[in-house]
């Protein structure tokens, strides 16, 4: 049975690193000493060791051990032998070049799927949809493609902004880029929240947080869906 968690960001506003998403984790992670940390988005450039370093304190706090997954000599294997996983934000692109590159990517969704509980966060999240073309981030590499581990049917946009008419911004909304991507593709697209996430339990997806999200699908109106929504029906 999957057991994922796909949030649109790591951290609130006022708040430590994962601290909202703590309870989230517990229950996630219930029964599990260590977890592989996946670094590779590198948020603001920042290192891998230093990366790992600030996951480790905060799965501290519930006693978990974490491990980068760049430490390890043979990757592929680590995984496979992991208990759980976690996947920082950052930029995507950088993300997923190296998870193709180094041939993780299936490795990964394979063992998400035996049941081993995976987090995400941001570009960790949108690696759990079916690609990675919803993201907000700047291509600063290209990946030798686009596809992600298809855990959910659908793709996620995490830090979903609603337009702000006060704002006298000319360029694109979200919601314009993600229509510009339904010219392209039929894979519906989760407008994510602050503060929300993506919750899958075996065959059951739902909407967690205290926001709705923004359902968009191509050739229909975009609408609202309720936290604690089903989401599997996408």
């Amino acid at each position: 049975m999957m057991k994922i968690v796909l949030a649109s960001t790591s951290t609130l506003p006022g708040q430590d690193y994962l601290a909202y998403l703590q309870p989230v984790m517990q229950r996630l992670f219930s029964g599990i000493s260590e977890i592989i940390f996946v670094p590779y988005a590198r948020p603001g450039g920042i290192s891998h060791d230093d990366y790992t370093a600030r996951a480790a304190a905060a799965f501290a706090a519930i006693g978990i051990r974490v491990k980068g997954l760049h430490t390890f000599e043979d990757p592929a294997t680590a995984l496979k032998h992991a208990e759980g996983f976690f996947t920082g934000g950052g930029n995507t692109f950088l993300l997923v070049k190296q998870l193709h590159e180094l041939e993780l990517m299936d490795v990964l969704r394979q063992e998400t799927e035996k049941g081993k509980p995976y987090l995400g966060t941001s570009a960790g999240s949108n690696i759990g949809g079916v690609n990675m073309q919803t993201t907000n981030d700047m291509p600063i590499v290209y990946p030798p493609s686009f596809e992600t581990m298809g855990l959910v049917p659908f793709n996620l946009n995490p830090h979903y902004l609603d337009p702000m008419p006060e704002i006298k911004h000319m360029g694109e909304t979200r919601e314009t880029r993600i229509r510009e991507f339904h010219t392209q593709q039929d894979v519906p697209v989760i407008g994510l929240r602050e503060g929300s996430w993506i919750e899958v339990s075996g065959t059951e997806i739902r909407l967690r947080g205290a926001l709705s999200a923004r359902i968009f699908k191509a050739g229909r109106e975009a609408y609202e869906l309720g936290a604690g929504g089903d989401l599997a029906i996408l």
